[in-house]
């Protein structure tokens, strides 16, 4: 093991806040009457502390300062505070971590309370050890004090990964290795004056300075949209992709039928309102596509650690073929059994909304495809299946979408949080 405790900065090491820290530092000038700043010395304020910046950046004296702070804090927590994403990799580096027995801990100049409330909105607070960051009661809120109090008792070989001289500089003084991340808000010659002993590029790079040995990859999380036409699942794809990402993971947005080359022109032929085809060859047709698809592409993302969400999936089969169609869904489950070899999702969102919601949204959309115009029983059939299969298994949690859009994505956003906790 290269390192047995590591300590990392917050703000442009782990998250990329400048969105929501210089929004407010814009904030707090205007309210002073001070001088606006551009947004290249706006971005200067995200590391340092903050008292520090405004006299160095906005030419304030101490006492304009302490009130420029007071401002900042009362605006940052409500407008701020969650206006950022964290860089993608670093979920999957932190595990890596601490599944090697490391020691991880958070030294920022971040209030404390803050910089918590942080790790935990974005997941990442299950990760650390400790969390050190600058509290009211804090005579000395350096960043070399911080990473004395943020280093465990006993350790044989330390880092402090940052992105700010300051890092740089505390990590030298306390007589730990300093790692400086380029990624962030420091330049790469900042951090090599500071006196780095290594710069990171990019998060991957981390992986090797940090860790012995070959990087393995973590193990995808499998995430699969499922509902009855119209039911608002394909809506939400975006947003909750967005919110996958901004937790630092990297995201495969997939649909079925398609997602291949091969799959999309399946899909065509398959949801062709003009072609006639019968339920057994419309099952094979829907096997065959999830077969390329499963093999060409969504196996390949979880081995390489990445977040698969994918609209539709073997149980829309199960349901709409097996059930809906009348094939019997034991004979769709075992054709499906053949064509995705074992690999099903982690987490399965279903959509529910009523028969009779779903009619009145099918019957105002225009250009339905070839499913969408089965009738009504077709569907009835494909409803009830859908509400026994959510019963037939852990992985399966059922959101109502018969409520407005943000209600929805807010509880589905909540699953998949449940799911990236879990490892």
């Amino acid at each position: 093991m290269r390192y047995d405790a590591v300590l990392f900065d917050l703000d442009g090491t782990l998250t990329a806040s400048a969105p929501g820290i210089t929004g407010s530092v814009r904030h707090t000038l205007e309210a002073m009457g001070a001088q606006p700043l551009p947004d290249e010395v706006l971005s200067r304020f995200v590391g340092p502390p903050l008292f520090d910046s405004f006299q160095e950046y906005s030419g304030m004296t101490p006492a304009q300062a302490e009130v420029a702070v007071s401002v900042y804090r009362d605006h940052y927590p409500e407008n701020g505070l969650f206006n950022a994403t964290v860089f993608q990799g670093i979920p999957n580096l932190l595990r890596a971590l601490r599944d090697d027995g490391v020691y991880i801990a958070i030294a920022t100049a971040k209030p404390l309370h803050m910089a918590v409330q942080v790790l935990e909105h974005f997941g990442l607070a299950r990760f650390f050890d400790n969390v050190v960051g600058a509290t009211l009661a804090r005579k000395d809120a350096s960043k070399e004090s911080l990473l004395r109090d943020a280093l465990p008792k006993k350790y044989a070989r330390a880092a402090m990964v940052g992105d700010r001289r300051f890092d740089i500089e505390a990590a030298k003084a306390v007589g730990i290795d300093a790692i400086g991340v380029a990624y962030g808000y420091g330049s790469r010659d900042e951090l090599s004056a500071a006196g780095a002993d290594a710069i990171a590029g990019a998060v991957p790079d981390l992986h090797g300075l940090l860790l012995d040995g070959p990087v393995l990859p973590q193990k995808g999380f499998f995430i699969t949209m499922e509902g009855l036409d119209k039911s608002g699942k394909t809506t939400q794809m975006n947003a909750v992709a967005d919110h996958i990402r901004a937790r630092g993971y990297d995201v495969l947005e997939t649909r079925e039928p398609g997602g291949t080359r091969i799959s999309e022109e399946i899909r065509q032929l398959v949801l062709d309102p003009e072609k006639e085809m019968c339920a057994e060859t419309e099952s094979l047709l829907y096997a065959a596509a999830r077969a390329q698809h499963v093999h060409e592409k969504i196996r390949p993302a979880l081995e390489a650690g990445r977040v698969v969400l994918c609209d539709r999936f073997v149980d829309s089969s199960i349901v709409y073929q097996g059930a809906g169609r009348e094939l019997g869904i034991p004979q769709v489950t075992a054709i499906n059994a053949f064509a995705i070899g074992g690999t099903l999702p982690d987490l399965t969102l279903l959509f529910v909304i009523d028969a009779a919601t779903a009619l009145l949204r099918r019957s105002s959309a225009t250009n339905l495809d070839r499913l969408e115009r089965s009738g009504e029983e077709f569907f009835s059939r494909v409803y009830d299946a859908y509400a026994k299969l959510s019963k037939s298994g852990a992985r399966f949690r059922c959101i109502d979408a018969c409520r407005a859009k943000d209600f929805v994505t807010k509880d589905a956003c909540r699953e998949i949080d449940r799911l990236l906790a879990s490892r």
